[in-house]
């Protein structure tokens, strides 16, 4: 089978192997969200350091040490310690993180998006780029480094929310159906600058991308089709060829406009049947997709039955376990390295060799 991505000389190929689907010893695992948040190690690090988020991604050091905490646990790759909002600090959209992020001021409009300045990221958040090369100098070629950006939409949403848009799902919702054409303006910047930002990640050395579309949930089909999925296919038809990138809508169900965005690797949530999807795509990758909810609230036990279930479901094969959204905070250490642990067990015993 012809490899579509190049691998690189790792240790621990194994994601990379997946994302090409060829045969694999053990199905890969790693996990949105698993530097920070959960982690001992982490929390320790944020009582001493104590200053605000968007100061402590900007530590490459720091930023270095965190991303690279998951490694001792097993995952079979390291993604940097960042966040989502990082790139629109420099363009005049600065969220402070109080600890929540907020933006002093929400977009209301079409001039505040036109004063918006063009990202430059060598310039802007060379930090970012630097993260990226520390993490693969430190790494030694043990595993992959992956980077990330959050997806127009869900950038747009923040925007416009100026916080977290969690409890104004509904008055943005509003905004987009009332204000189509700024909302338009907004996403044409974003997606220009998502660009811009993948491809600066990928020139630093990122071997693979991910593109967080985490308010695909709230999202009907029709604002989905009519907002996201254009910036999608844009970002992923402008992604080199030899980049292996995966799209993650969270909680989205509707495979056909996942498919069409044109992304290699598709990161599903917990409402997606992977067996039904791969019935679909047979050729096609996929991440996913066990319910973060049951590492927070369930027992070892039910992790083990969620895991098994997932593998089965693929077989093992063009398959990334992970799961269907990002670690939640209140999940016990514990039941995340159990969820490693079991994966790599389980995942030996699916994979295809």
């Amino acid at each position: 089978m012809p490899v579509r991505f190049p691998i690189p000389k790792l240790e621990n190929d194994l994601l990379l192997r997946a994302i090409n689907g060829l045969a694999v010893e053990r199905v890969p695992v790693w996990m949105m969200r698993q530097a920070g948040r959960t982690d001992p190690a982490y929390r320790k690090i944020r009582e001493r350091d104590g200053r605000p988020l968007e100061q402590l991604f900007r530590d490459v050091e720091q930023a270095i040490e965190i991303s690279l905490l998951p490694q001792r646990i097993g995952v079979d790759a390291i993604i940097m310690f960042q966040d989502i909002l990082t790139p629109l600090a420099p363009v005049g959209a600065e969220f402070r993180f109080t600890p929540g992020p907020t933006l002093a001021s929400p977009i209301r409009t079409t001039a505040q998006v036109q004063a918006l300045r063009p990202l430059n990221p060598q310039r802007d958040i060379p930090h970012v780029g630097e993260i990226l090369q520390g993490i693969q100098a430190r790494l030694g070629g043990a595993l992959p480094v992956l980077g990330f950006a959050g997806a127009p939409v869900t950038l747009a949403f923040f925007m416009i929310a100026g916080q977290s848009p969690t409890r104004q799902i509904s008055d943005v919702l509003r905004f987009f159906s009332e204000a189509p054409k700024l909302v338009q303006t907004l996403l044409d910047y974003l997606t220009d600058l998502t660009i811009a930002y993948l491809h600066y990640q990928i020139d630093s050395g990122a071997h693979a991308v991910q593109i967080f579309e985490s308010m695909a949930d709230v999202l009907p089909r029709e604002l989905y089709e009519q907002f996201a999925l254009p910036t999608h296919e844009r970002i992923f038809a402008s992604l080199p060829k030899t980049t292996p990138a995966i799209l993650f809508a969270k909680e989205f169900s509707d495979l056909d406009l996942l498919f069409q965005s044109g992304a290699p690797i598709l990161s599903v949530g917990s409402c997606v049947d992977l067996a039904d999807a791969r019935s679909k795509a047979p050729d096609r990758v996929f991440q996913g997709n066990v319910n973060n909810q049951l590492l927070a609230d369930g027992t070892p036990e039910t992790v083990t039955e969620a895991i098994a279930h997932c593998l089965a479901q693929t077989g093992g094969r063009n398959h990334i376990l992970n799961l269907n959204h990002g670690l939640l905070e209140r999940t016990p250490f514990e039941q995340v390295t159990h969820f490693v642990n079991t994966a790599k067990t389980l995942g030996a015993a699916h994979a295809e060799i």
